[in-house]
């Protein structure tokens, strides 16, 4: 397949999301409407959706059935993007990284003020697990997934990166050693705990076998990686209006990335790295991963 066919998988792949998140959101008459509204300013915001874009991509790409996507994949899908932004929009608070932009836009707080952005990414965080228990088809399928999202969401994924990443440089003497393999566990769980979550979701969606499923991760876990490489090295040489949000606020809190430890060549080495392993994995993985690789590519790529 051609850059040309990714590029219109991910603008339709995405627009699907989109459609079935607004559904959902709006499918909710006894939340109060002010909750809704904060919740659905996040939610379908501009963004690139690529952890629903990966549960969908690798179940595809696995050999999960298109006719059955709505009832397999589609709700873990949904509720995946819905916890990555509660995680922004609770990132994005005063007492986190204080932010006033984010995609392009002011932050949830700024625009629903600090106790309804904090309810919005609450809500954001509870409903995927509903959502897949009421979505999902099978029930034996939805416990895998839902016990899958809380996982690596929870305080050895997501939010365990979190507050590692948060972590005071002058608690971090007292406690944590600024080497390259704590900013590694660091990047694994805050952001490639979700990514790789969606990855492996989407092949337990399609009734991957074991050697399949290992296979899968390991690419989630090489995308989840080089993703958060690509941000480090970007938050030094990208532009605010590029990214859609402040840049430089890492070295400004003296937080541990790439480019502080090791500098921008050998980030880029690193970079390189993980996308050959991805790209080997989806070769592995047979004609129908082809975008899988091209994926990882263009992640790696990015410029925002």
């Amino acid at each position: 397949m051609t850059q040309v066919d990714l590029k219109a998988y991910l603008k339709n792949t995405a627009a699907r999301c989109d459609a079935y998140l607004d559904a959902y959101i709006k499918s909710l008459p006894e939340s109060p409407t002010q909750l809704n509204e904060a919740m659905a300013y996040s939610l379908l915001g501009p963004g690139k959706r690529i952890r629903p874009v990966l549960a969908l991509l690798c179940y595809q790409s696995v050999g999960g059935d298109e006719a059955q996507t709505d009832t397999r994949i589609m709700p873990a899908a949904a509720g995946i993007e819905m916890i990555h932004c509660f995680s922004l929009i609770h990132d994005d608070l005063p007492a986190m990284d204080d932010d006033d932009l984010r995609r392009g836009r002011p932050t949830n707080h700024k625009v629903y003020g600090e106790a309804m952005a904090i309810l919005a990414g609450d809500g954001l965080n509870t409903l995927p697990f509903y959502l897949i228990a009421q979505k999902t088809a099978d029930p034996a399928l939805a416990t895998k997934l839902v016990l899958e999202l809380a996982y690596f969401t929870g305080p050895e994924g997501m939010i365990g990166g979190q507050v590692l990443d948060t972590c005071h440089p002058a608690e971090a003497k007292a406690g944590m050693t600024h080497n390259l393999d704590h900013l590694r566990r660091i990047h694994r769980m805050k952001t490639g705990a979700l990514i790789r979550c969606a990855c492996r979701m989407g092949a337990i969606a399609a009734g991957a076998n074991d050697a399949t499923l290992n296979d899968v991760d390991a690419y989630g876990r090489a995308i989840g990686l080089a993703f958060q490489i690509v941000d480090d090295i970007l938050d030094v040489t990208s532009t605010e209006e590029q990214m859609g949000k402040k840049v430089g606020k890492d070295a400004d809190k003296g937080k541990l990335t790439y480019p502080s430890l090791v500098g921008l060549e050998k980030s880029r080495e690193f970079l390189a790295e993980q996308v050959q392993i991805a790209n080997t994995i989806a070769a592995k993985l047979g004609p129908k991963a082809v975008l899988m690789g091209e994926l990882a590519h263009t992640l790696a790529n990015r410029s925002n």
